[in-house]
């Protein structure tokens, strides 16, 4: 069996890291915004060359507080992606704000910014870029609208930890950057967490009052907020981790190249990086107009594959029900139909790639 991640590889070679981190933990008895917390945020701000990093419960937590913090709020609109997972627009409807979506860009599966002018209206205060699949957006084009518009910028980095475009790290373009560590990230922790990083001390003050409760004095309460803090465990954890990412990406891209250079079905489209994007491949994603055929060929050999995202968000029940949606955003409706992730991980191995691409060059 070949799974799409293989959590337990890279715990054991990071074993006795991990375990003394976590012994260290308990022995210490600080679990709530612990020295741990504090240390990644500094790590975490640093790396991206950045003031500020504040560790929140989830990355969906963390796309939230950073539109909170950002102003949105009830009849707002926020221009988006619908090929994404639903966390992005879903932030978006919980403050009571309408999700605006834009057509994608079929080779990268981002938002398509020569779209977003268009949908730009009064009401319209921010728009959230997801860098997806590892992927960076087309960030140059965007920020130019958001600036010409005085439009907030909050960068769904969920997939995309340590991803570059045109040599700034991604999360550090905008007015605010959002990450996940679900276990399955490409930084990751072994449960949930999120951290938003950003330069301003306003947007920083006011994420750091609302994930406590909103609170900036114990006891005492500026706003109605939330208990969203990063698990001092987790925390302990993903800082092993981080001092070893770029190594982990490199890895990701190193299988990546490797994926390319052994499919050769005509029937596959393989995924590109952009000129002056570094990919972080937290999924290696093919497109097929027989995805389904590809996928139970590599089902009978016992090979992971995953869709994302089977059904767009503009398609999505809940939305429709909210907004009533009707148009029509065809990119992102014929790659919904096509794109087949494979399994994708560092201690991915050479033969176990070749293993994949041999089913997916004998299919049809």
């Amino acid at each position: 069996m070949i799974p799409m991640v293989d959590l337990k590889r890279q715990y054991h070679d990071l074993k006795k890291e991990i375990d003394a981190a976590i012994s260290d933990v308990l022995e210490e008895t600080r679990f709530i915004l612990g020295p741990n917390v504090s240390a990644l945020e500094e790590e975490v701000a640093a790396y991206h060359g950045l003031s500020y990093a504040i560790g929140v419960a989830n990355g969906t937590d963390a796309l939230l507080l950073a539109l909170r913090a950002c102003g949105i709020q009830d009849g707002d609109e926020v221009i988006t992606t619908p090929f994404t997972f639903i966390a992005t627009a879903e932030v978006i409807a919980l403050l009571k704000a309408k999700p605006v979506f834009v057509d994608i860009c079929p080779d990268t599966y981002n938002i398509d910014c020569s779209q977003i002018a268009a949908r730009i209206t009064p009401k319209t205060k921010a728009i959230i870029p997801v860098h997806l699949f590892g992927h960076p957006a087309d960030m140059d084009p965007l920020m130019e609208i958001a600036r010409k518009h005085n439009l907030k910028v909050i960068e769904d980095c969920a997939q995309a930890f340590g991803a570059t475009y045109k040599g700034k790290k991604v999360g550090s373009i905008g007015d605010a950057g959002c990450f996940s560590f679900f276990p399955s990230k490409n930084l990751a922790g072994y449960g949930d967490g999120g951290m938003v990083i950003t330069r301003s001390k306003d947007i920083a003050g006011q994420i750091k009052m609302l994930r406590n409760h909103g609170s900036s004095k114990r006891y005492y309460h500026q706003e109605v907020g939330y208990n969203s803090r990063l698990d001092e465990i987790q925390a302990a954890i993903i800082r092993i981790k981080l001092k070893k990412i770029d190594q982990f990406n490199a890895a990701r891209r190193h299988n990546a190249a490797s994926y390319c250079e052994e499919i050769n079905n005509k029937n596959v489209i393989l995924p590109v990086a952009a000129s002056g994007c570094e990919h972080v491949y937290h999924q290696f994603t093919i497109r097929s107009h027989k995805r389904d055929l590809l996928a139970s060929a590599l089902q009978k050999e016992n090979i992971a594959s995953a869709v994302y995202y089977p059904v767009p968000l503009h398609q999505q029940d809940v939305f429709l029900k909210l907004y009533h949606y009707s148009e029509r955003l065809p990119q992102t409706e014929q790659c919904s139909q096509e794109v087949l992730s494979l399994p994708m991980f560092p201690e991915l191995s050479r033969e176990e790639i070749r293993l994949i691409a041999d089913v997916i060059n004998g299919t049809f």
